[in-house]
């Protein structure tokens, strides 16, 4: 089985990073390493990373996608596991994305959508089928593929090293996972997991000043990348991609059309 490497950046969160922590002290299979990378906390965000036994990256220059850019850089396992610190990663769920890749070499990626928990039902309602599923359905459609979702992703060691120039570090405002998402060479295979359902906080929520931001952001980005690469160029390379992605996985040894796992890829 591969090695894996769980990331997870924070800033001044560190009481959800400790339950976090927490939640992967007791995975079925446990990360061969967990990286907390400190983005410049004023609180105890290093030291309850320590006590849980998790390896520290301090990253000061501000920005999620600085953070995870420097945890993965730091990250030694064959897979890069990505969480954020409300994550609570149910038991299994090391074992469950370490058998996507084990089971199809073709690979690349794998995400799942998310629940909300410090909410009522109406807003864990809004935030998975409205806010997460739109989010997939919205971005898929706009850059020609399945997008990752920063709280619930991981990714090849080797995939990483290939978008890691062309991610824009220089742009205060970019999402991490959604740049990575729309830097993806389009032969990527990226498996979306129903089953692999993410516990997150329900703090995009909290004030529609800090939700109307996500949004802005979300909007900024998609136009930066949309003006590098098209819509259409786009849309026709994640096409051929998934086109040889199914060729790919026909000519595997041992891998039988019937035994490759469903993707929305």
């Amino acid at each position: 089985m591969s090695t894996f490497s769980v990331v997870i950046p924070s800033y001044n969160d560190a009481d959800m990073l400790r339950e976090c922590l927490r939640a992967l002290a007791v995975q079925t299979r446990a990360p061969d390493e967990v990286i907390v990378v400190d983005n410049g906390s004023t609180d105890d965000t290093s030291a309850v990373a320590r006590a849980a036994g998790a390896r520290v990256v301090l990253e000061p220059e501000r920005g999620v996608l600085h953070a995870t850019a420097a945890g993965f850089d730091a990250a030694a396992g064959e897979i890069i596991g990505r969480l954020d610190a409300d994550s609570r990663p149910l038991p299994d769920w090391v074992e469950l994305v370490l058998a996507r890749f084990d089971a199809d070499p073709t690979t690349d990626a794998v995400t799942g959508s998310g629940t909300f928990y410090g909410c009522g039902a109406f807003w864990r309602f809004v935030g998975r089928r409205l806010y997460l599923g739109g989010f997939f359905l919205f971005v898929s459609v706009f850059i020609g593929r399945t997008p990752v979702f920063g709280s619930n992703f991981a990714m090849r060691r080797e995939v990483w090293e290939d978008v890691r120039g062309r991610i824009h570090l220089d742009d205060p405002r970019a999402h991490d996972d959604l740049d990575i998402s729309c830097v993806l060479d389009p032969d990527t295979g990226v498996d979306y997991d129903r089953d692999l359902l993410m516990p997150v906080s329900a703090r995009p929520f909290a004030t529609f000043a800090g939700f109307q931001r996500r949004a802005s952001w979300a909007f900024h980005l998609l136009g930066v990348n949309l003006r590098e690469i098209p819509w259409h160029t786009r849309v026709l390379a994640g096409a051929a991609g998934r086109r040889r992605r199914r060729k790919r996985q026909r000519a595997a040894s041992g891998i039988s059309p019937r035994s490759v796992p469903a993707s929305r890829e």
